[in-house]
């Protein structure tokens, strides 16, 4: 066990919790710096849940990328020309082998080895994790990167009464096989819920979505290219683009409502964005029936909202994830109601050597916006050893107003997913912050 009494010339290293896309990014910008660190990750590599062997995976066979190669990969590593425009979760899984070997990033960790407690020891952290054979090690580290993601922990809704047949969470499918013959109900129309309904309308009896609210459906494809890479231009105000963005969709998409669906909560991109039309293609020819909200269960009958009623085999809970960093008591992430109150997504004003990495989501910020949040942190650990007056100075925003990371928008999910950011805005406060440090020469 580490005890600490390094000396004062040897800064004790730092624990990162991850090897996804979020602790790559924090492995190399640490590493890139010469800033001690040990990863733990509890899978046998890298990738995170894009690795669908991975125990916390929650990928299933036909899952692709919902944005592009091109706005998804870190600016210094791009994909292959050969890797499709929109890659598979192996494509995916093998990019991140070759962005770890590339940068000599898989020494730093340790596989198969679960973080289980950290908590304080006095200005330090004492970690305790378990390898795969269920032996505990407690060490002390100079602080937290956590990077364990934030699509691992089902969000199970409660429902009145009970449903008897088959009721499963997204999260644990991996195959259409198990729809064979079967009467589904989806309930939910995010980008997994949509991707699961099409698989299913190839072998299930019937296919019916239970929607609360509605969505923006966006193709993949426009005028040839991936949509998204024809949204990388200068920033509009949010009322001008919301406007002509919204009246191209339509244009393209129709509106959704005529088939059944509800209509879009707010203007385009206040709500999270669905990357498909095929689910509106099988709409269209009947494969899929859309359903209003569930009142309730009762046995294998579910009655909606509306006063109808139908029988289903099983019922696929689309319902999304909520945080969960069961390691850490949630004090110490300034918790408040449903997730950790952090600065920019990343600082608590708990302690000052405790970070959160991945926990945004915006429309296009890709991994790359991940890796400017590592790159953050890394310069104030930098600083915080070599130019204590830049760390302050951070510190002191830290613990001050909170900057707009919303740009005009009125995010209709935040309740959902509340640490949902303008990814125009949310670059261009990090890269303010980093100028704090670039300008010290600490680079």
């Amino acid at each position: 066990m580490v005890t600490g009494e390094d000396s004062p010339q040897t800064p004790l290293p730092y624990a990162l919790i991850g090897a996804g896309p979020a602790g790559l990014a924090a492995a190399r910008n640490l590493a890139r710096r010469g800033i001690s660190f040990v990863g733990f990750e509890i899978h046998s590599g890298v990738g995170g849940l894009w690795d669908i062997e991975s125990p916390k995976s929650t990928m299933y066979e036909s899952a692709h990328l919902i944005s592009s190669k091109t706005t998804t990969a870190y600016d210094e590593f791009p994909m292959r020309d050969e890797v499709a425009d929109f890659p598979s979760h192996r494509d995916i899984n093998t990019y991140f082998n070759e962005y770890a070997d590339n940068f000599d990033l898989r020494r730093h960790f340790r596989f198969e080895t679960e973080v289980v407690a950290a908590e304080p020891d006095g200005k330090n952290w004492l970690v305790t994790s378990r390898d795969r054979d269920g032996s505990e090690v407690a060490e002390t580290f100079a602080g937290l990167i956590i990077a364990n993601g934030i699509l691992s922990e089902p969000s199970i809704p409660e429902f009145e009464g009970e449903f008897t047949g088959e009721l499963m969470h997204t999260s644990a499918y991996r195959n259409p096989e198990i729809f064979k013959g079967k009467r589904i109900l989806i309930i939910g129309a995010g980008n997994s819920g949509c991707d699961i309904a099409v698989d299913a309308v190839h072998y299930a009896d019937s296919v019916d979505m239970s929607l609360r609210s509605g969505y923006w459906f966006f193709p993949k494809y426009i005028l040839g290219r991936p949509s998204d890479t024809l949204n990388e231009g200068p920033t509009l105000p949010a009322w001008i683009k919301t406007r002509v963005d919204g009246r191209v969709i339509r244009l393209i998409t129709g509106n959704p409502a005529r088939l059944g669906f509800p209509e879009p909560n707010g203007r385009i991109y206040e709500t999270h964005p669905v990357m498909n039309t095929l689910v509106l293609y099988h709409a269209g020819h009947g494969d899929i029936k859309v359903q209003k909200d569930i009142e309730r269960f009762d046995g294998n009958e579910v009655k909606f909202k509306d006063g109808t009623s139908k029988e289903y085999d099983m019922v696929m809970l689309a319902t999304g994830y909520r945080l969960n960093y069961p390691f850490i008591d949630p004090q110490h992430l300034n918790w408040k109601k449903n997730h950790p109150d952090l600065y920019l997504n990343i600082f608590t004003p708990k302690h000052r050597n405790v970070f959160v990495l991945g926990m945004v989501e915006a429309t296009g910020l890709g991994w790359q916006g991940r890796y400017i949040q590592a790159d953050l942190v890394a310069e104030f650990i930098q600083a915080s050893q070599r130019d204590p007056a830049k760390a302050d100075e951070m510190w002191r925003r830290i613990n001050g107003p909170r900057p707009d990371l919303f740009a005009g928008y009125n995010y209709r999910q935040i309740d959902r997913l509340p640490y949902y950011v303008n990814k125009d805005a949310y670059r261009r406060e990090i890269v303010a912050h980093l100028d704090i440090f670039t300008a010290s020469g600490t680079n």
